[in-house]
């Protein structure tokens, strides 16, 4: 468990991802043929692993208990002959994604606030393993989902941003059961309701929710907020 135990900085956590993604998206296209060999059912359960030296290996689980990272999905063999080879990999490519995502966020763990929002932007910015294999185009985010490090998009569980990045189906419905969550929510300045729709942005002193247009914030301008005061606790806070 060393690994986990130093910090990495968001640049270090980003090149370890990026050379694991490069590493199985080799497998998944340029070798496939080869990953597909190697992936026999009658084996036991094997896993894809993508390592930092952008490199891919198809192996049992770690025996290790605890494992020193995050385990891929198991079995991925025990599939191949049951579906369509390339609705097979697109399953393969789902569950790597997850993983990636997933050995990130573990080394990012002492990461604060920001800086796992800066990994956050920085993944997003890349096509999912899913998406270059398939030839999907990325789905647009609706922009509440990536606005600012107060938005309410932004307040998604990272296993719910992989949900929507692996699958493109599932964007709408995670949208949905984020506005269900949120919509008791109030804007603190016209009292409007909350909308997945718009930009809101939440006091740090107050605690409060805003729609971005109300206090003049766009998300632009939040993302070098580092503490958002709402106008009247700066208000207060100038009296003082």
């Amino acid at each position: 468990m060393e690994m986990a135990s130093s910090r990495r900085t968001v640049d270090e956590i980003f090149d370890d991802f990026t050379a694991r993604r490069a590493g199985i998206v080799r497998a998944l296209t340029n070798d496939v043929d080869e990953f597909y060999v190697l992936c026999d059912p009658e084996k036991e359960n094997l896993c894809l692993y993508g390592h930092p030296n952008e490199t891919w290996e198809v192996n049992l689980p770690a025996e290790e208990v605890p494992p020193e990272l995050p385990e891929p999905a198991l079995g991925i063999n025990f599939a191949r002959d049951g579906m369509d080879r390339k609705d097979w990999l697109s399953l393969v490519a789902v569950h790597s994604d997850s993983w990636l995502i997933s050995v990130a966020f573990y080394f990012g763990a002492r990461l604060d606030r920001n800086e796992r929002k800066r990994l956050f932007n920085l993944i997003n910015d890349l096509p999912t393993v899913f998406e270059v294999v398939t030839g999907r185009k990325p789905v647009k985010e609706k922009p509440s989902a990536d606005s600012g490090s107060k938005s309410r998009g932004s307040v998604k569980r990272s296993s719910d941003v992989q949900a929507v990045k692996s699958n493109p189906k599932l964007t709408e419905e995670v949208y949905e059961a984020d506005e269900d969550e949120h919509n008791e929510t109030l804007c603190g300045s016209c009292g409007g309701s909350y909308s997945a729709d718009e930009f809101w942005i939440g006091c740090d002193i107050c605690e409060r929710w805003f729609h971005g247009k109300c206090v003049k914030i766009t998300p632009a301008k939040a993302e070098s907020i580092k503490q958002y005061k709402c106008p009247s606790c700066s208000l207060k806070r100038n009296r003082q």
